[in-house]
């Protein structure tokens, strides 16, 4: 370079270059801050080529498979759930049948719900009576029947509408028994029930000492003696099969007296050949 400023060819056979060499470092400031400028935007392309790199080339195709994977799965759960059948079979599924004697595939019979609350044996009739109107009738001569205990004060309204209608079907007798001077109350609650049903009197108190009364309580007596007590009848509550099995008790197969030939046809022709 010459004095002048113009550039020119040196003795090493290099382009011409313009340089100026500055009298203070500070005037180099611009220069260094355009420098860092472009070192940190250098990294900053290099830190995104390093997240974008699993997403490039190659490294898009393991993401992707396993969200294929994962909305598979989904849409085939969705499809067993909604194309299942009411009893959990698939369609174009048949259960196995077991044939029965006739060739006809054998079906289960239906199953009645079970009685609740279970009626618990308890003691015999009281040998007393109740008023029924103006009489005076033997607890063992209304048998087979169901003695409704309502005590004072039971809110049984529905319990003995359901008690009157099963009895009812069963075919079996009914009489709601109120307590010594509760016939009354007893009464009025007689006619909300369907029926509606008979009023009793236990004027002797033997009922209500012989059984527990503790809210509506049924007394199921029969023909042989033989009672059970569903006591605490709550509004909603079956005893049908029970009631059914009291209805057997009316009339039993009565039998014949042994005699010395064997049938009493035979007996009655023997003693009158004696006489």
């Amino acid at each position: 370079m010459n004095l002048g400023g113009e550039p020119e060819r040196d003795d090493f056979g290099l382009p011409p270059v313009d340089i100026e060499v500055p009298d203070d470092a500070r005037e180099l400031d611009r220069d260094v801050q355009a420098y860092r400028r472009e070192l940190r935007a250098l990294r900053r392309r290099q830190r995104r080529m390093r997240l974008r790199g699993p997403l490039t080339r190659d490294g898009v195709v393991l993401p992707l498979l396993a969200s294929c994977l994962v909305l598979a799965l989904i849409a085939g759960t969705l499809l067993t759930v909604f194309t299942a059948g009411p009893g959990g079979d698939l369609p174009g599924t048949t259960r196995p049948t077991t044939a029965g004697a006739s060739g006809h595939p054998a079906t289960s019979p239906p199953q009645s719900p079970a009685d609740s609350p279970t009626a618990t044996p308890a003691t015999n009739l009281p040998d007393k009576a109740v008023r029924i109107g103006a009489k005076a009738i033997s607890l063992r001569s209304l048998t087979p029947v169901v003695l409704a205990l309502v005590p004072a004060g039971c809110d049984c309204v529905t319990a003995v509408r359901q008690l009157t209608k099963q009895a009812a079907a069963a075919g079996v007798s009914l009489y709601l028994v109120s307590a010594k001077g509760h016939l009354a109350a007893v009464q009025e609650l007689a006619k909300q029930a369907p029926g509606p049903p008979r009023v009793a009197e236990d004027f002797t108190g033997a009922l209500y000492s012989a059984y527990p009364h503790a809210g509506l309580t049924a007394v199921l007596a029969g023909r042989d003696d033989s009672v059970t007590v569903a006591a605490s009848l709550p509004p909603k509550f079956r005893l049908t099969t029970q009631l059914n099995a009291l209805q057997a008790t009316r009339a039993g197969p009565s039998t014949p007296t042994p005699t010395a030939t064997g049938s009493p046809a035979t007996a009655t022709t023997a003693t009158a050949t004696s006489s």
